[in-house]
């Protein structure tokens, strides 16, 4: 089998997802949707194409890519010249091209904003019916937010109507997707990166969670996420977490200064943690007694799935989706994204309940093992790929 994705090649969430078909030993094919191309450090066993004429830097030894000409000397110069006169626009010919070259078993849009508006341009160069077979795999925001943006409604649709499969990352979204015009066969919710190595990642754990005196927060602060909602909670809160220390992770500039100013307020011990590798926020949820995440829009947080995994106590907004993961108050706490009075109380809650932090530990720890794992996760997905090719 031959497999096409069409995907951001610096996001961990691809890289997992593809790491799951490497033993299968099917032919499996990246094009980056977002130009100039950089990979994530984990992205393995795929061919690249559309990358111009110079192998991209920090790529393990087994992705190799396609098209390198001239094979060195020049090449950073010609990919220059590139970039600066052949405009994104253009990728979705590329893309075309390079479809009608592989002639893919199928092709798969991981994300829809960047790969599912890619791919329907290409679809639409090539005609439908020499376009192979179409998966797409809504993420996050794709649908609950972009959905009813005026400036995108009508490209979100176009994808939905276009597609022939649909992989949602939570059960809200397959509705969702139905009534913004889905033609096209649900194939299922799967974990937006497939599945993790669920035991070797508890081995990694520090300590029972109700001893564990780490604070993790989201540092998302846009239209997606309520950063400084969580920053305003803790400073309300700061009395009762002296004893911790609180790490703001994938937070901007702005967000940062902030959580400086509220240690500097507070006398908190806060640290930044900018940019940190998947491997070490997996660690840092392994230290942390809670983990908190405001999102407005989210699908399945993944974020919420690793302190799931790793026994902190998710304390995370309810966009209804989380619902299908978390019970109020039984194995994780709750509460409106912007609500900051309902966080406070939450936080409270989560530092002085220690009996909720174990059994909510021991609940998750259950839940990953039977929802989570990749021994779980990684046979549901060979057999929908080899569905979809027959």
């Amino acid at each position: 089998m031959r497999i096409l994705f069409v995907a951001m090649a610096d996001s961990v969430h691809t890289a997992r997802w593809i790491a799951q078909l490497r033993d299968t030993g099917w032919d499996l094919h990246l094009f980056p949707a977002i130009w100039p191309c950089r990979a994530d450090p984990d992205l393995d066993g795929v061919t690249l194409h559309g990358v111009g004429w110079w192998r991209p830097p920090g790529l393990r030894p087994g992705v190799k890519v396609a098209g390198l000409w001239p094979p060195n000397r020049g090449a950073y110069r010609l990919e220059q010249w590139r970039q600066r006169w052949l405009p994104q626009a253009g990728r979705s010919w590329q893309l075309a091209r390079v479809i009608r070259r592989l002639q893919p078993t199928l092709v798969h849009s991981l994300e829809m904003q960047r790969a599912g508006y890619l791919t329907l341009e290409s679809r639409q160069h090539l005609g439908a019916v020499h376009f192979p077979p179409w998966i797409y795999s809504c993420w996050g925001n794709d649908l609950y937010h972009f959905g009813r943006q005026p400036e995108h409604a009508a490209r979100v649709r176009a994808v939905l109507a276009g597609c022939d499969y649909f992989i949602a990352d939570c059960a809200r979204d397959l509705e969702l997707a139905r009534e913004l015009g889905l033609r096209g066969r649900a194939l299922g919710v799967f974990p937006t990166g497939g599945g993790y190595a669920v035991e070797a990642l508890q081995a990694l754990r520090e300590g029972p969670p109700a001893t564990r005196r780490v604070i993790l927060v989201k540092g998302y602060q846009n239209w997606a996420g309520r950063a400084l909602v969580a920053l305003q909670a803790v400073h309300r809160c700061a009395d009762a977490l002296q004893a911790y220390e609180i790490a703001v992770y994938s937070a901007p500039p702005e967000v940062a200064a902030v959580a400086q100013h509220v240690a500097a307020m507070t006398g908190l011990r806060v640290r930044v943690l900018a940019a940190v590798p998947h491997a070490e926020l997996l660690r840092w949820m392994g230290r942390a007694r809670v983990a908190v995440g405001m999102n407005v829009t989210d699908g399945t947080p993944n974020t919420m799935l690793e302190a799931m995994i790793m026994g902190a106590l998710p304390v995370q907004s309810d966009t209804i989706s989380t619902r299908e993961w978390i019970t109020d108050g039984v194995n994780g706490l709750l509460v409106p994204p912007e609500d900051v009075n309902a966080l406070v109380a939450a936080l409270r809650r989560a530092v002085s309940d220690g009996a909720l932090v174990t059994q909510a530990a021991e609940h998750n720890a259950r839940l990953a093992r039977e929802r989570l794992d990749e021994n779980v996760i990684r046979p549901q997905v060979t057999a929908m790929y080899r569905q979809v090719a027959e």
